[in-house]
């Protein structure tokens, strides 16, 4: 874990997502710092794939409001599409959580690396070749020459993420962008392609948002945790704070669903998240909270501070009427 805040390289602020009448994300402001890994965790539903594709400009026509600030390249969201385009695969990248579907079955793994090679570092044909070459053996793919000619399909799944994460460190990213990059694969797999992602950003000197499920994961590969719930931060800061010293309830209760060995009893939160057009006009998780005030739904908790002295965004911080 980084010991030293370096400046940001990424700064969202009230980022708001609207879908017709539904807020997807509602103000969810962070900043990530230069080499830092930052996980965004939650349910399904809770923002955090969404945050990853605003930032890259993949919403499609959904209203999308507030600010994404790149060091050096300014508002991402303001930017024209043509210089979101050079900046894709250049400054900022993004592991999807399905190799086997955003790899296309049509071409070889080789030609879709070869071919980003080529549009964004101007390489020549054999030069991309070579160096798609030298990023399948970083990456952990064995015959790497002749992996070049397979397709998709004739690979397996760890090898397609492997494949997938060579792809997203082409052009040598300041931000990579990893939403479930292991969500498809076996428990040991999964493991391998963490820690791949890991060493090859911080080889980079690269940042990375880790978008998961998993407390666990993000506690042992991550340097601040950001909670999300129903479009929301709840909770956020250096992840052995948000982890042991949490204050918000729907983190303590994402603790407790932990899968461990020897666990003989779970205690999931109780209730589903409310639909997006219904959701309360205070606190989002009002509705499932065992610490409900009468507040709670109808006057919206600020991101207070887990210290009073503590003046730095990157510092703990929760939004909580009652905390634990």
């Amino acid at each position: 874990m980084k010991d030293t805040v370096s400046p940001p390289v990424l700064t969202l602020s009230d980022l708001t997502v609207h879908r017709g009448a539904a807020k997807i994300l509602d103000r969810v402001s962070l900043s990530l710092a230069q080499g830092e890994t930052l996980a965004l965790v939650g349910e399904s539903g809770a923002g955090k794939s969404t945050i990853a594709t605003a930032i890259m400009r993949l919403l499609g026509d959904a209203k999308v409001e507030g600010t994404a600030e790149l060091e050096g390249a300014g508002d991402l969201l303001a930017l024209p599409e043509k210089q979101m385009v050079r900046l894709r695969g250049r400054r900022l990248s993004m592991i999807f959580q399905d190799a086997g579907s955003a790899l296309n079955p049509a071409y070889t793994v080789g030609r879709q690396l070869v071919t980003v090679l080529r549009r964004n570092l101007g390489l020549s044909k054999a030069e991309a070749r070579t160096r798609a070459v030298e990023l399948f053996t970083s990456v952990g793919i064995n015959d790497p020459e002749g992996r070049l000619s397979a397709y998709p399909h004739q690979l397996s799944g760890g090898m397609q993420q492997r494949v997938m994460v060579a792809i997203a460190l082409a052009g040598n990213p300041d931000l990579l962008l990893a939403d479930e990059p292991t969500s498809a694969l076996d428990v040991t797999i999964q493991a391998q392609i963490v820690r791949l992602i890991l060493q090859q950003t911080r080889a980079r000197g690269a940042s990375c948002i880790f978008v998961l499920h998993d407390l666990a994961l993000a506690s042992q590969a991550c340097d601040r945790i950001v909670v999300l719930y129903a479009g929301q931060v709840v909770e956020a800061g250096p992840a052995r704070d948000v982890l042991e010293r949490h204050r918000h309830p729907y983190t303590q209760q994402l603790k407790s669903c932990v899968l461990e060995i020897g666990t003989e009893e779970l205690n999931a939160p109780e209730g589903t998240v409310p639909p997006h057009d219904q959701m309360p006009k205070g606190c989002r998780f009002a509705t499932r909270c065992p610490r409900a005030l009468s507040r709670c739904a109808h006057e919206a908790p600020p991101l207070t501070p887990a210290a009073p002295e503590a003046t730095s965004p990157l510092s703990h911080h929760f939004a909580c009427w009652n905390p634990e």
